[in-house]
């Protein structure tokens, strides 16, 4: 696995979501509608406002593709709750570097998540889809490996990939909560 100052270094070189999808708002057109249907719960947001570890967590993401375009804008509502969580996106095409080093299944998949604690050591990575949107799209057994950014998404799998990512978030929010490395270093 890459080590902290690698994660630190593409860290740094992503956009907040806001200004990830103004740097791209050509492409990102037509993902206004999973952006609108990306709405965390009362109880959502509440929850991830809890969380008290701070998180660094780097999105690797393609404005082209559908997947993305369903499920980069939960990941930006999930930022958005989450006032310890710095989420950053970074544009697959402009970092093949980074984007070959996190291959799964063989493949440059998008979007790739990887969560680092505070000091940018790797504790997780999702990708390329949860296991409710994978569940989805194999019950549907239909067109392209990559669904068009403007294709519906039923709000029951939307529901379900969304509770996905958040428990991701929280798995990593309590492991960081956890680490005896931290735990030490806060006095916690």
């Amino acid at each position: 696995m890459l080590d902290s100052s690698t994660w630190k270094t593409a860290h740094s070189a992503g956009l907040t979501w806001q200004n990830y999808l103004t740097a791209h708002a050509e492409r990102t057109a037509g993902w206004k509608a999973h952006i609108a249907a990306a709405r965390l719960t009362a109880e959502q947001g509440v929850h991830l406002a809890s969380f008290t570890r701070r998180m660094n967590v780097l999105v690797l993401t393609g404005a082209w593709c559908g997947d993305c375009a369903v499920q980069c804008p939960m990941i930006g509502a999930i930022a958005a709750a989450c006032p310890v969580a710095d989420v950053r996106f970074l544009e697959q095409a402009d970092h093949a570097d980074l984007a070959d080093q996190l291959r799964i299944c063989g493949g440059t998949r998008v979007p790739t998540v990887v969560w680092c604690s505070e000091d940018f050591n790797f504790c997780s990575m999702l990708g390329d889809r949860t296991l409710a949107r994978y569940r989805s799209i194999a019950a549907r057994q239909l067109g392209a490996s990559c669904p068009l950014p403007w294709a519906t998404v039923a709000s029951d799998e939307t529901s379900a990939t969304l509770q996905d990512w958040l428990e991701e978030f929280e798995r990593v929010q309590l492991m960081l909560r956890t680490s005896p490395r931290l735990r030490q270093l806060h006095g916690d």
